[in-house]
């Protein structure tokens, strides 16, 4: 490949594209293709895959994970599998965990593919759906987890396939996939909108769980569930008398005010298993979620059933309204859409059994470039908080002095901040890398190797950027070169940088390379061995140690007692570290503990979300049907309901016993009168259902007409596909809900000997049978009584202030509900291609 010129190199891709084609398969063309991709990386990257990532790459190919330590070029790694499943013409998604890295990898690796005549586009949360349909129709496509599944739930929402901005799902490569498809596995994906209630209840319900006292309700931290002794729901049931919120002499347990258990319940949650600077943050008035594995902020992302009213209220926040699921899918069976998958992280192996169950994905470990250095020393454990952060203060000042970087994990920005004021107290200069500082993040992680620095860090999973012995060349060029035009002086100024750099890289080996510092362990091992992981990058040398104490959450909650008792056999001093293999053991055996239980809980959820994702495909399936093939008439749907009615309606006897009630009930659906007579003479129902089938045919045809005289589109064929598109979105919300409260109750069966996961799947079976013979009749009930109805005067009238002025934001003049910039706002174009002069309206409905 070396041989050829840059437009011969170039020439491949089409010449790879003829042979798949000709009958070749990708993995016929793996080894020239990824050649390819090694000597266009070595022209315009200035990097040539090493071996190992050639190897890893063969793995993602494959559809597997690739287990690759910190350092060995991941994101390199990946060019080459999207490259060779690009050719295929279908589109490839790599994902990443964050904005920053879809846009960083985009424009990194976007010279190598361009170089070879392949486009590439990134997604981020604010690219409009004409952007973003542009970027999918890209060979490859960098973008975050939410993004892919937000788009694939609003997609599914859309009223045209026109609107529709993903192409299907053919090849994903994930990076750091443990973080992905593990850890943020347990939150579904919900699209929801917000439901018109009486907020302050939540502020009464919020003084009132201030008013408890310890005895009043029982805190579970290893099972995250709070609840109410005897004596506390005597107080409640005081209090809300005293705050007139439940009638005297009533119980909290009365069916009519049963629901204020639930608000109680969301408030005892907020304010003792929830915790600011922790598990959220206040910021501009809004409380804000932490990812309680990446430590970033989840802008846009609430809490759902209530609970981040109640922590509003706890906040003396303004409380929002309380939202309804429109949309919602799980990570796990979003991702298992795609024909092929594949992975990449530092850290698979341990979750090994969970990848190879849930997403049949194996993982394969690839050996590292050059062997590891680092070295790992057994953890410290102290007796309390305050003495394991002191011993923590010494041992960073001993690096401190002698120029070791030192990188510092915590498990929470409230530790972070406040193991940063004691540097202060001490004046050590560092840096803090944690989610109020987001921003920054790129640059603090990329001088974080720099002689002498010190950087605290909430949780490292998945920041995607590499700590380099001496500082980032790059990274530090862009902030240093940004206030100099002339180009001489900036190459001068890059050429000193790149000096810069070079000595200080050989400063930071000669003090032992980065130092990792642990101040707790986390509750999975793995994303302790992410944070170790950052040290000892590409054969660099480099050393790691955790500081544990007695009252930190893991030790305290899942620490078993046979420890405790023995760490005070062997005698645990004021100020002096116990080291000894045996807590170690003991440590990895609570974090398994953890761990175990977490993967119950995310495959539990997955088994019950299994039934709902059947369903969820059956009705994005009936959706893209009705939005794909034009409906002429709706004879199949109503011939349904018809004998629906007739069975219905004639319970038992002779027919002619029930011609009266038929006719009723003909009339109510329909609004049209049968003639009695007439339904008389028929013998049985199925004669009176033929004649009634021509009847409501006859009535259809008259009003397909009507309509399509009065506009010069197919306006009734718009009209039936839309408000059939509506009527469903509207039950499959509201089954949605109910199946939302069919799985919070189902677990008491089980006190009755029964399987709550079958009998989940029975009731969710019929309801949904039930909810589908609802859409029938309310779609043709609808069609039934629909009318158009000339409003353009209206909005006339309101456009010049004839009526008050009509704000983009206030409801739409033509009663559909939307608000009127998302309806009939001049900018907007109405769904069917009617003129802005004759505007319609059509039953509840637009």
């Amino acid at each position: 490949m070396q041989s050829l010129s840059d437009e011969e190199l170039a020439g491949k891709t089409e010449e790879f594209k003829r042979e798949l084609q000709d009958g070749k398969t990708l993995n016929d063309l793996l080894v020239p293709a990824f050649a390819v991709v090694r000597e266009a990386s070595r022209r315009f990257l200035n990097m040539r895959h090493f071996d190992v990532q050639l190897i890893g790459g063969m793995v993602l190919h494959n559809g597997m994970i690739s287990e690759m330590k910190t350092g060995e070029g991941k994101t390199l790694v990946a060019t080459l599998a999207a490259y060779l499943n690009s050719l295929e013409g279908k589109g490839v998604h790599v994902v990443t965990v964050n904005d920053y890295l879809a846009k960083r990898d985009t424009e990194w690796m976007s010279k190598l593919y361009n170089s070879l005549g392949v486009s590439v586009a990134f997604i981020t949360n604010n690219l409009t759906d004409e952007e973003r349909k542009e970027a999918y129709s890209a060979d490859i496509v960098y973008s975050t987890n939410n993004e892919l599944a937000f788009d694939y739930l609003r997609d599914n929402m859309k009223f045209s396939q026109e609107d529709m901005v993903q192409r299907g799902f053919h090849y994903g490569i994930v990076d750091e996939v443990d973080s992905i498809l593990i850890d943020e596995a347990r939150t579904p994906l919900i699209i929801s909108g917000q439901i018109e209630e009486n907020n302050q209840i939540y502020k009464h319900i919020n003084k009132i769980v201030t008013k408890l006292v310890d005895s009043d309700y029982e805190v579970d931290e290893k099972g995250r569930v709070v609840f109410l002794t005897e004596d506390g729901i005597s107080r409640v049931e005081e209090l809300l008398r005293s705050y007139n919120l439940i009638p005297e002499n009533s119980s909290l347990y009365d069916t009519d005010i049963m629901i204020m258990t639930h608000y109680i319940d969301q408030a005892l949650r907020a304010h003792k298993l929830f915790t600011a600077d922790k598990d959220y943050i206040v910021k501009d008035g809004k409380v804000v979620i932490i990812d309680e594995f990446t430590g970033r902020m989840m802008e846009g992302r609430r809490y759902s059933d209530g609970l981040h009213q109640a922590l509003e209220a706890k906040e003396n926040l303004e409380i929002q309204h309380e939202n309804q699921t429109l949309a919602s899918v799980t990570f796990q069976n979003y991702f298992r859409m795609y024909n092929k998958l594949s992975g990449m992280t530092g850290t698979a192996a341990t979750e090994a059994e969970e990848f190879r169950d849930i997403y049949r994905l194996n993982v394969v470990k690839i050996p590292t470039n050059v062997p590891v250095k680092r070295i790992d020393i057994d953890d410290e454990i102290y007796g309390t908080e305050k003495e394991k952060f002191n011993a923590v203060l010494k041992f960073i000042e001993e690096c401190h002095k002698r120029l070791q970087p030192v990188l510092v994990g915590t498990v929470s920005i409230e530790n972070s901040e406040k193991l940063s004021a004691l540097l202060q107290s001490h004046s050590l200069k560092h840096s803090v890398l944690n989610a109020r500082y987001h921003e920054q993040e790129a640059y603090i992680i990329a001088q974080a190797g720099v002689p002498g620095s010190i950087t605290i860090a909430t949780n490292m999973a998945g920041r995607g950027t590499d700590i380099q012995l001496g500082g980032n060349a790059e990274m530090i060029a862009k902030v240093e070169l940004k206030k100099i035009k002339n180009d001489d002086e900036r190459v001068k100024k890059y050429q000193e940088i790149v000096e810069r750099v070079k000595k200080n890289k050989e400063i930071a080996i000669k003090a032992g390379g980065l130092c990792v510092v642990g101040t707790e362990r986390h509750e999975s091992r793995r994303i302790d061995d992410q944070l170790r992981g950052r040290s000892g990058r590409q054969g660099d040398p480099g050393l790691s140690k955790f500081f544990l104490s007695l009252e930190d959450d893991l030790m305290r909650i899942f620490g078993s007692d046979r420890m405790r008792s023995f760490l005070q056999k062997v005698g645990l001093k004021n100020n002096e570290a116990i080291h000894h293999p045996w807590i170690n053991k003991a440590l990895e055996k609570a974090q398994k503990k953890v761990e175990a239980r977490n993967y119950d809980v995310r495959k539990s959820l997955l088994k019950f979300d299994d039934v709902i994702n059947n369903q969820r495909k059956v009705i994005f399936k009936q959706r893209n049907n009705i939005l794909g093939n034009e409906i002429n008439d709706v004879f199949e749907v109503y011939s349904e309901v018809n004998e629906d009615i007739i069975k219905g309606t004639v319970r038992s006897g002779y027919y002619e016993d029930y011609v009266e009630d038929i006719a009723k009930e003909f009339h109510t659906r329909y609004g049209i009168t049968l003639d009695k007579e007439d339904l008389a003479k028929f013998l049985n129902k199925q004669e009176a259902l033929n004649y009634i089938n021509d009847k409501i045919q006859e009535f259809f045809t008259e009003k397909e007409k009507y309509f399509n005289s009065q506009h010069t589109t197919d306006l009734w064929n718009t009209i039936v596909k839309q408000m059939m598109i509506m009527t469903l979105d509207h039950l499959w919300r509201e089954h949605l809900s109910v199946l939302g409260s069919l799985r919070q109750s189902i677990s008491l069966r089980a006190m009755g000997q029964k399987d709550p996961l079958n009998e989940f799947k029975r009731e969710a079976f019929l309801m949904f049978e039930s909810m589908l013979e609802k859409w029938k009749e309310l779609t043709i009930y609808r069609l039934a009584h629909f009318k158009l109805q000339e409003i353009g005067n209206r909005l006339h009238s309101a456009r010049n202030s004839r009526l008050p002025k009509v704000s983009r934001n206030d409801k739409c003049p033509c009663n559909s509900g939307k608000k009127y910039k998302h309806c009939h706002d001049a900018a907007q174009p109405l769904p069917w291609g009617a003129t802005k002069s004759s505007c319609y309206k059509y039953s509840e409905y637009h």
